[in-house]
């Protein structure tokens, strides 16, 4: 008591004696459960996505439930925020979508972003910074470790406590040594969402991953099911799902991106096959062109193997007349395009030639049909889709490989897509590629982005990243992240290198090269 009255902290209230408390004190008030400041208007981020929720919630939610290095997991992407304030913080994050073109979206926005560079409580200029706050001595070796935090900008807070206990207060002082005193013992503040900025620094996001998943159907709960759904659902036959599919692709037909060139059907009808499942039958086909077509359908869950292929082909093959073999599936193995490519005609126009001591068995083209995944997600879902975009045939990467004295170097030509309404083979220009990667070293297991380019549309992707780093660039490493040649690479350790190529709708076709 004798401290806060020599303080000048107490005041007399007739019956009572109360604190004096000045703005000084605190110059931070603490959020309570009212954000008044995230309200969306003309002067928040910008949108790229119908529903997009401000930086500035998610990340303070993200402050107030997570330290630096802790994990994140948004199931519903849209446009990234989550995976980008994750980034900006110092947190690993997983974010899920069923949209391709929200994934998309998410993965242009973190690649294209600029970050500021915080200060590692663990790195030499963090304990610079924190030897200068609060005077602690160095910590020795750094080991710049996210999960130790940054180096937070600290406010005090002057409290009755601090005041009352505070050993440096003496009678006769001055009332600017009387303050003096107080703001030496009285305790701080750390503002989490305030960390120091390295100024001389420019972050850009670490690597990142985009996987994909087998899709799994939506069903309703089994007690709203009626008793014979109920029953079909454990037998297990997959009847619901061929049925779905066959439908489906009944009423839509097969397209390869050109709205005049889809391949229709004037009826679909189930066949007691192993591996082909339907066929098909072409409506307004020309002399010439396929006309009864053998369908298989790869797994509900999981990918198409190129075994799968390999059989189908072979049973299609077994007279039954088919001039045309559609492979339906949601993901494909990547050695399935490989698989393709030996039931392909060869050049001289004869029978197929042998391929590892195997004949091959007849002039059938093969094509690989992706699948919508809306098409395992439910009727409801359905609805809402376009029956265009529910059958996409892909076509196969023209891509050569040169031997340089740096090094090898991948060109990528075009593409090679499949006029279904012609059955003709015709290459298109780059242009249709929005995106190819390599895997230099490719295992045979899992590809591995070692290279990666845009190519197509006349869009620099890199441009918004270009512009925010405002910082000097070498215009020719720049240059070459966007075209249709590679960077040389030393020869694969493996012998084998791998190309993945990705059109404007998303889908992906893979095709491995021996060097």
């Amino acid at each position: 008591m004798t401290n806060l009255a020599r303080a000048g902290r107490i005041h007399d209230a007739g019956s009572s004696l109360e604190y004096v408390r000045y703005l000084t004190d605190s110059g931070w008030q603490a959020f309570n459960n009212v954000w008044t400041d995230t309200v969306i208007g003309g002067f928040t981020d910008e949108k790229m996505f119908v529903v997009q929720t401000t930086t500035k919630v998610v990340g303070r939610c993200l402050l107030m439930s997570t330290d630096p290095g802790d994990l994140v997991i948004d199931p519903t992407c849209g446009s990234g925020t989550t995976a980008y304030v994750a980034e900006q913080w110092g947190r690993r994050w997983i974010t899920v979508d069923t949209s391709r073109v929200a994934i998309a979206l998410a993965r242009q926005r973190i690649m294209g972003a600029k970050l500021p560079a915080y200060l590692l409580a663990d790195s030499p200029e963090g304990q610079v910074k924190e030897q200068q706050l609060s005077g602690a001595s160095p910590i020795g070796d750094t080991r710049r470790d996210v999960r130790k935090g940054f180096v937070y900008e600290r406010v005090p807070h002057v409290t009755l406590k601090s005041i009352a206990n505070n050993p440096d207060i003496r009678e006769g002082m001055s009332r600017e040594e009387i303050d003096a005193a107080i703001a030496r013992h009285a305790e701080t503040e750390v503002l989490y969402d305030r960390p120091y900025e390295g100024k001389r620094k420019v972050r850009v996001s670490g690597p990142f991953t985009v996987e994909s998943l087998s899709p799994h159907r939506a069903v309703t709960w089994e007690h709203e099911a009626p008793a014979t759904e109920r029953a079909s659902r454990q037998t297990g036959d997959g009847s619901s799902y061929e049925k779905t599919i066959l439908e489906n692709l009944r009423t839509a037909g097969v397209q390869n991106g050109r709205r005049k060139e889809r391949l229709e059907f004037e009826d679909v009808e189930p066949h007691a096959g192993k591996y082909v499942q339907a066929v098909g039958l072409r409506r307004g086909a020309e002399e010439g062109t396929p006309q009864r077509v053998a369908i298989a359908l790869g797994p509900e869950y999981g990918t198409v193997s190129p075994q799968l292929v390999k059989e189908a082909a072979k049973e299609a093959l077994r007279g039954q007349g088919h001039d045309l073999l559609l492979v339906l599936g949601f993901a494909f193995d990547a050695l399935a395009l490989e698989t393709v490519e030996e039931f392909r005609p060869s050049s001289n126009g004869g029978d197929f030639a042998s391929v590892a001591g195997e004949r091959r068995l007849g002039r059938l083209p093969v094509l690989l049909v992706r699948m919508n995944p809306d098409l395992a997600m439910g009727d409801e879902l359905l609805k809402k889709t376009k029956a265009g975009n529910l059958f996409m045939v892909f076509g196969e990467p023209d891509i050569a490989v040169e031997e340089t004295p740096e090094g090898y170097v991948v060109a990528i030509r075009g593409v090679d897509v499949y006029d279904p309404t012609t059955g003709e083979v015709r290459s298109n220009n780059p242009d249709e590629i929005a995106l190819w990667m390599i895997d230099t070293d490719y295992n045979g297991e899992s590809f591995f982005v070692r290279h990666c380019y845009f190519s197509g549309g006349g869009i620099d992707p890199y441009a918004r990243l270009k512009r925010a780093l405002k910082a000097d660039i070498d215009e020719a490493a720049w240059e070459t992240l966007y075209g249709t040649r590679s960077r040389p690479f030393a020869p694969p350790s493996t012998g084998r290198i791998a190309v993945k190529a990705i059109n404007h709708y998303g889908d992906e076709v893979l095709k491995v090269l021996g060097v």
